[in-house]
């Protein structure tokens, strides 16, 4: 079963090839992303790498948390699916709930 972990603080001059260099030594990879800024194409410093057995993402995950690479020490964890995150504080407020709008024109008596 495969599994995908979340690599953050990685070095801006870290490329895809790179990346995969750092973690293929730990198992198969099915894939792999550096994020990038869609304007600069420059790496936004985190990725994810997809292991296809679950045992080596997990050794991968163990030895690379807190290694440093080109000075800058790595953030490894399971990665989670978006809707997973917690909310901000500031996004948790609710907003107040709008009056329904009529479109009926008001009944003369």
């Amino acid at each position: 079963m495969t599994k995908k972990i979340y690599v953050g603080n990685l070095p801006f001059s870290v490329t895809l090839e790179r990346f995969k260099e750092l973690f293929s030594q730990y198992g198969e990879i099915e894939d792999a992303i550096v994020m990038t800024n869609k304007f600069t194409g420059r790496s936004r410093g985190f990725g994810f790498i997809t292991f296809v057995n679950e045992a080596d993402a997990e050794k991968a995950l163990a030895e690379m948390n807190n290694k440093k690479v080109e000075g800058r020490e790595l953030k490894v964890k399971e990665a989670r699916p978006l809707e997973e995150k917690p909310k901000r504080e500031s996004e948790a407020v609710e907003e107040e709930p709008k009056a329904e709008e009529s479109s009926e024109e008001p009944k003369g008596e």
